[in-house]
């Protein structure tokens, strides 16, 4: 197993609209001293036996305390990432997911006990995502449109969570082309959070391989809502050895895209030795992500390389797959490629307005021909008295 170091930045800011923050954060550079503070050295730290965390909450609520069920959920999660507690949940990579999905689901219990109690938090809930680096893995745990990313050296920006939102539903049946996410006029619409009365937080988990030079990265929507996939990559790229850089280059952006939402950030730098085998492959390959992001966007790059296969014949696609197939990452699945930026799907279009322009020429056409026609005079006649009737019948309607 390698031996993983990192680095740790946190922030949040109250944005240019809203008077009080409704977000909240917390970070534990290791967990088996119960360490809730930030290192201020600005040096990477090996990671201890029971790893590090990373934790953003996005309150709601308004009036009605947002605050107060982002500070609860935060409240939870650190009283039961103890110590004690930490030793069984540690078993396995099943165990750990378990352990995450109880520790939110309590928080969920805490807050609507708390409203219960207060009525004049009624209402309030939450979003939560968390990051626990364990090992040579980051699970992730999250409830709500709060994100967390991954920036690769290979593939770039990876979108590790997925929103609980009904945006990312109208994508999920095919209503919806992902391109249109981050404009569509009801992304803010989540449909899991802590706290409602009427559902139970649903968390998921997802597992990720960390290697060396992996940038992880939690945030509520004040970032992703205001800047695109793109903005933060090319931020993240720029600042990739200094979290605490990036944090602030990162809020900076979303209060220059308007600030009209509380903007809060977590992030790491993970450093660690590669598998020898895994070194070996990377070498095959000229440049990282970082150089090709620097020549041209990763959205232009993919778009130019999918031309130029469709362009080639039979024999020439066979050999550039299996170029493509070992040059492929082996530590990325499916599922992450998906969801990196890098990928765009195709718009399909409709064809029904060439259909109806179609039968519009033929009509001007038809007319055409039997105004100007000689033989069409009888046609032509047979018209005339009929808008004459018309424009008759017309007149004696009283109004």
């Amino acid at each position: 197993m390698s031996e993983v170091k990192f680095k740790l930045a946190a922030g949040t800011n109250v944005g240019l609209i809203r008077k009080n923050n409704e977000d909240n954060f917390v970070v534990s550079s290791d967990l088996s001293t119960s360490d809730w503070l930030i290192p201020q050295a600005g040096d990477f730290v090996d990671l201890g036996k029971y790893g590090a965390l990373l934790v953003v909450a996005d309150g709601m609520g308004g009036a009605n305390a947002g605050e107060v069920a982002s500070a609860i959920a935060v409240e939870t999660i650190q009283n039961l990432f103890s110590p004690e507690n930490l030793e069984q949940a540690v078993a396995d990579d099943k165990a750990v997911q378990e352990f995450m999905k109880d520790v939110v689901k309590q928080a969920d219990l805490n807050i609507l006990n708390h409203s219960r109690e207060d009525s004049s938090t009624q209402g309030m809930g939450t979003t939560v995502v968390m990051a626990w680096l364990l090992n040579d893995k980051a699970y992730v745990c999250w409830c709500g449109d709060s994100r967390c990313y991954v920036l690769n050296r290979r593939n770039g920006l990876i979108q590790l969570s997925k929103d609980h939102s009904y945006v990312q539903e109208l994508v999920d049946k095919g209503e919806l082309n992902p391109e249109y996410m981050h404009d569509h006029p009801l992304s803010n619409v989540i449909t899991r959070c802590l706290g409602d009365v009427e559902n139970r937080a649903r968390p998921d988990t997802r597992i990720y391989q960390l290697h060396d030079g992996d940038a992880i990265m939690l945030c509520s929507d004040g970032l992703c809502g205001l800047c695109r996939d793109q903005e933060i990559l090319e931020t993240m790229i720029e600042h990739v050895d200094d979290p605490v850089a990036c944090k602030s280059e990162l809020i900076s952006h979303a209060l220059s895209a308007g600030g009209y939402d509380n903007v809060t950030i977590a992030m790491c730098i993970i450093k660690m030795d590669e598998p020898e085998e895994l070194v070996k492959e990377e070498k095959k390959e000229e440049k990282t992500v970082f150089d090709q992001t620097e020549e041209k966007p990763a959205e232009e790059k993919v778009s130019e390389e999918k031309n130029a296969t469709e362009e080639k014949n039979t024999d020439e696609k066979k050999k550039s797959d299996e170029v493509n197939n070992d040059e492929k990452p082996v530590e990325e699945p499916d599922e992450e490629k998906e969801l990196s930026i890098t990928l765009r799907p195709k718009v399909h279009r409709r064809r029904w307005p060439r259909v109806l322009l179609f039968f519009l020429l033929i009509l001007v056409a038809a007319g055409v021909f039997i105004y100007y026609y000689p033989d069409c005079e009888p046609v032509r006649q047979q018209i005339n008295n009929i808008l004459t009737d018309i424009i008759q019948k017309v007149k004696q309607i009283k109004i």
